[in-house]
């Protein structure tokens, strides 16, 4: 091939993203895959996709960054970097050099603030799936819907308070409601919010404004309108902030 190229590998711990920048830094390529049970077969499966798509990891003139959840399970990787230092410089690639990056993973979610294009600050919350993309996904299995239909519903309930700060007990709430007849949409509505709330009080915990949302609720048109009604501010995203993390990793691997 021998074009230079920097190719960020981020193994979250529901989706795997990929990000390939050329020599200019220009994005020419993204994938976009499913963990799954194995870090280990992900890598695998990642380097079969680039191959496929003419970007070989072997290549001479390519360079590899791992970062994320399974970050050490990438055997062709040149560098591994923390998901914070990663997510942080593909979102200020992405929305500018200063702001409060909101990260809502599938096990965690992470606020980072920038400043001059480098992490000053950053909050986690890590201990439990509540404010995290798996809290959706068990929330929508119950109620039967897929996560685009649980927004879609929830765009239609009212307001309906689901306060537990544990995902078991806040399923056994769920459960409770749906026991009591509570229509659908507002069981969503306040799944929704709940998430929304918890992320909203860690990233209260930044020094504020401008807000940018990445990771795989990026495309969630009623989270992002919910966050910023929370905030008091806009919260900026796009499709591309889904691959963050990668495109901080690339970034990384042009200059190796």
């Amino acid at each position: 091939m021998g074009d230079k190229l920097g190719i960020g590998v981020d193994i979250g711990s529901t989706a795997t993203k990929v990000a390939v920048l050329d020599g200019t830094g220009a994005l020419v390529h993204t994938e976009l895959m499913p963990t799954g049970f194995s870090s280990v077969d992900a890598a695998e499966r990642v380097a079969d996709a680039l191959r496929a798509a003419g970007f070989p990891v072997d290549d001479e003139g390519v360079r590899v960054v791992a970062t994320g959840y399974g970050r050490i399970a990438v055997p062709y990787a040149n560098k591994v970097v923390t998901e914070i230092t990663c997510h942080g410089i593909g979102a200020a690639r992405l929305f500018g050099p200063a702001g409060t990056v909101i990260d809502v993973g599938g096990q965690d979610t992470k606020v980072i603030q920038l400043k001059g294009g480098r992490v000053v600050k950053f909050a986690m919350n890590d201990k439990c799936a509540a404010g995290t993309g798996r809290f959706l996904e068990i929330m929508a299995d119950r109620l039967g819907v897929s996560q685009e239909e649980l927004s879609a519903l929830a765009r239609k309930g009212e307001e309906t308070k689901i306060s537990s700060m544990c995902t078991v007990f806040a399923e056994s709430e769920v459960i409770s409601l749906i026991g009591r007849g509570v229509p659908r949409a507002d069981i969503a509505r306040g799944v929704i919010d709940s998430v929304v709330a918890r992320v909203a009080a860690l990233a209260g915990q930044a020094a504020g404004g401008p807000y940018f949302l990445t990771g795989g609720l990026c495309e969630n048109a009623f989270v992002v309108e919910r966050l910023s009604s929370l905030l008091g501010a806009p919260v900026t995203t796009c499709p591309e902030a889904r691959y963050a993390g990668a495109l901080g990793a690339a970034d990384r691997a042009l200059s190796i």
